[in-house]
């Protein structure tokens, strides 16, 4: 395992896979890679949409935890909300993670315009990607990193957020082969 996680957030983290569909969490490949890039690239400023459980938002807290950094992460349904707090704490992270409860787009709309950020993760509401994308954009800097989870499984519900990210001229996009299908974005300017 990743020197980072602490034994105790090891074993969380495989008693939370074994919940992984009654939360929808992302797999364990998707949760690496996302925790490899944010290493990689010494992102500190992390937002996700949709926390469930905590499992993804363990991993990219952990790494933006180790960059210095931090994780604000939204989710709407309290029992999911309450679970989540408690596995940050559990994991060492709650001291970096802001979780923000509420309608995503509420709360997205509700940032300050300072809120900026090097990296997203969605994984909520398929439907709402598109609006989720519109909503980030203005607090994702340049060079920084837009991913999507579910983009091959659930193909027809996000399918206008795919061709938006496209046509965007801000963003160089790729959908990678990952499990249920990752986007997978860079903003260059």
């Amino acid at each position: 395992m990743i020197t980072d996680f602490s034994e105790t957030a090891q074993e969380v983290l495989i008693e939370l896979e074994k919940t992984q569909r009654d939360f929808w969490n992302i797999s364990r490949p998707t949760a690496l890679f996302l925790y490899n890039l944010i290493k990689n690239e010494g992102f500190t400023h992390g937002l996700e949409v949709g926390t469930s459980n905590g499992y993804s938002g363990i991993w990219l807290s952990t790494a933006l935890k180790s960059n210095g950094g931090t994780l604000d992460t939204i989710e709407f349904y309290e029992k999911r909300y309450s679970i989540a707090c408690e596995n940050f704490e559990k994991c060492g992270t709650s001291d970096v993670v802001t979780i923000r409860p509420g309608e995503a787009c509420d709360v997205l709309r509700a940032l300050p315009e300072d809120f900026m950020i090097d990296f997203a993760f969605v994984d909520a509401n398929k439907r709402e990607s598109v609006e989720y994308f519109k909503l980030i954009h203005p607090h994702l800097k340049a060079g920084g990193i837009f991913t999507c989870d579910n983009v091959l499984s659930h193909k027809e519900k996000v399918q206008t957020y795919i061709d938006a990210i496209n046509s965007h001229p801000d963003y160089r996009h790729v959908v990678l082969d990952l499990p249920a299908g990752l986007s997978f974005a860079r903003k260059i300017k």
